[in-house]
Parts: structure tokens; C-alpha cells; sequence
């Protein structure tokens, strides 16, 4: 389909030479009768009847011709026109997703900065967190140290957990508040508890021998042995449980242990409690 600019000036150039041909016959038309004065009125009439015929043949052609031009000329303006409207339905489009491009851009950056901003807010939080964590272990490890020896090897798969250096500790946070919460947690129950337990005591004789020993809670214990003739009590101290050889309480506690088997029934028995 040829572009609507060139139909235009075709249109012209054509329209232009038909006017010139046209005005050339019409100037042309006389001439013979000019040059043939002395032939025959018939023979000059019928030759100004062709001049003109072919003069109207032209004009007809002329029209003919200048017919097509208009109507191709109106259809390129309309397809022109269609082209102008897709341009712009497509340029509308373009600027729109321009527009939802930008907002996203911006929604992205606004939610970045809120990242980061949270970002920052956690490390700060986690390095409060740490140096807790710290501090707690130290205090946990200090508790350690002054627990008895049957509520020791309960928690020690925990406790082996503690770091050495808790500044250079590599478990994660949670790991360390877990270990501190199970240790916590088992040293709570058994202070609530009465517990007794076998284990190997060292006489004031410097030997050794077998007793049961009563905890009651992480307070005080109290230990019988030997058949009913040995005895003592245990209190906390700083580097762990100290013992007192007291072997006449041998009754009292030998009574105790046995209410505690459901060996004897349940009566008061007045024990010694050492407060440091």
C-alpha cells in the first residue's frame, strides 16, 4: 500500500498533467480549421468533433484517475490513522508499566531499608543476647561447681556443653540458652526434691566405705552407713558439697533412711542443719 505522502503528491503531479493536456487540446482544437480555411465547413466540423471527443476522453480519463488517487489518498489516511492509534495505545501501555516499573522500584527500596533497618535492630539484639548468654554461662558454671554429685552427672552432657570462653563460643545463640534452660531446669527439680542415693564416703579414719545419703533439695544431706554406726551431713560449699563425719547421728538418720524404703512408718526425726 503506498505511503499516504507519496499518494498526495502523485495525486498532484497527475492532477497538474491532466489540467495541462486538457488546456493543451483545448488551445489545440481550432488549428486545423486555421490551417485548412479553404476545405469544407463539413470536413472542419467533423475534425473539431474528434478534437473535442479526444479532449473529453482525456478529461474523463482525467477524473478517472483523480477518482482513484482520492480514494486511495482517504484509504492511507485511514490506515495512517490506525497506525497512529496503535503508536499510542502502545505508548500509553509503555508509560504505564514505566509507571508500575517506578512503583515497584520504589516499594523494593522502601522494603529494602525496612530490611535493613530490622537487620540492624537483630544484630544489636543478638549481640545483647550473647553477652547475656555469657554472663549466665559464668554463673551456671559457678553453679555447677556447688552441686552434689548425683544431680552433677545428671546435667553433665549439658554442662560439657558450656564453652570455655564464651566470648569465642561458635553455637549459635539459641544452642547456649537451651543448654542453660536444661541445666536450670534439672537443678530446680531436684532442689524441690528429697533424694536418695549410694555413694562412696571417706570416713574420719581416712578409709572408705559405702552409706546411703539423703538430699534434701540442694539444703543439706545426711548420710548413714556401716551397719547404723557411721554417719554425718553435707552442705554446699564453693568449690562443691563438704561432709562432717557425725557418727551419732547414726540413729536419727539410719530411722530416716528407712521411713524414706517404707521400711518404718512415717514419724518426726529431728536432724542438725548447718547454715553457713
Amino acid at each position: 500500500m503506498p505511503h499516504p505522502l507519496n499518494t498526495s503528491r502523485t495525486l498532484f503531479i497527475r492532477t497538474c498533467g491532466a489540467l495541462g493536456i486538457f488546456a493543451a487540446a483545448a488551445a489545440w482544437a481550432p488549428a486545423p480549421a486555421a490551417r485548412q480555411s479553404g476545405a469544407s465547413d463539413e470536413a472542419a466540423v467533423g475534425e473539431r468533433i474528434d478534437s473535442t471527443r479526444e479532449i473529453l476522453d482525456r478529461w474523463v480519463e482525467t477524473r478517472r484517475i483523480i477518482s482513484e488517487e482520492v480514494r486511495e489518498w482517504a484509504l492511507g489516511k485511514e490506515i495512517l490513522e490506525s497506525r497512529i492509534d496503535v503508536v499510542k495505545r502502545d505508548l500509553a501501555g509503555a508509560k504505564e508499566r514505566v509507571a508500575e516499573t517506578e512503583k515497584s522500584i520504589t516499594e523494593a527500596d522502601r522494603k529494602r531499608a525496612e530490611l535493613v533497618d530490622q537487620s540492624e535492630k537483630l544484630k544489636g539484639a543478638s549481640a545483647e543476647l550473647a553477652a547475656t548468654a555469657a554472663a549466665l554461662e559464668t554463673r551456671v558454671k559457678e553453679l555447677v561447681r556447688r552441686l552434689p554429685d548425683p544431680i552433677r552427672e545428671k546435667i553433665r552432657p549439658l554442662s560439657q556443653r558450656l564453652p570455655e570462653d564464651s566470648a569465642k563460643s561458635e553455637l549459635p545463640i539459641a544452642v547456649r540458652f537451651q543448654n542453660l534452660v536444661g541445666i536450670v531446669n534439672e537443678v530446680n527439680k531436684f532442689a524441690r526434691e528429697i533424694t536418695m542415693t549410694s555413694e562412696i564416703r571417706k570416713l574420719a579414719d581416712g578409709s572408705s566405705a559405702e552409706v546411703t545419703v539423703v538430699y534434701i533439695g540442694l539444703a543439706q544431706a545426711y548420710y548413714t552407713g556401716g551397719g547404723g554406726k557411721i554417719a554425718g551431713f553435707g552442705a554446699a560449699g564453693p568449690e562443691g558439697w563438704t561432709w562432717t563425719v557425725a557418727n551419732e547421728m547414726a540413729p536419727q538418720v539410719s530411722k530416716l533412711v528407712a521411713i524414706l524404703k517404707n521400711e518404718s512408718p512415717a514419724e518426726f526425726v529431728p536432724l542438725p542443719l548447718k547454715v553457713d
